[in-house]
């Protein structure tokens, strides 16, 4: 079993579209279309690979759970690259920050970024293969 997609709803639909082309460029739109949820009208939108992707839906509004609270919500959401360096040159080239790094650990390096919705997304490179390295916190 592995997960398939994240459904989003987002405020600008070709702001998101420009941030996650960035992350992943080799990924493309697979499908789109215009659908009526609960009386709004909103667009959606598939962008991802033949085994992943994520939905994006418009018309949204109001701000995201703020991260530094414990309200019940999304904290992140994660992808695994084997070229973290390239992922972030790609980011910052294209005008996004590094929103903070991650914990360190001598079998992986982590960075979160923060998309145009806030919503953080944590890039993650293992320099092990084994998992008890790379699923070792201190």
């Amino acid at each position: 079993m592995q997960l398939e997609h994240l459904n989003l709803v987002v405020k600008d639909m070709q702001q998101s579209l420009d941030f996650y082309q960035a992350a992943f460029p080799h990924w493309n739109i697979r499908g789109e279309g215009k659908q009526t949820w609960y009386g709004v009208e909103r667009r959606w939108l598939h962008f991802g690979d033949n085994d992943q992707y994520l939905t994006f839906n418009d018309q949204g509004y109001g701000e995201n759970r703020p991260l530094q609270g414990n309200q019940v919500g999304m904290a992140h959401f994660a992808y695994r690259t084997v070229d973290l360096d390239g992922l972030i040159s790609r980011m910052l080239k294209a005008g996004y920050a590094i929103h903070h790094e991650g914990a360190q650990s001598p079998y992986r390096r982590n960075v979160y970024f923060r998309d145009p919705n806030d919503y953080e997304i944590e890039f993650v490179e293992y320099s092990s293969d084994l998992p008890e390295q790379r699923n070792h916190y201190d």
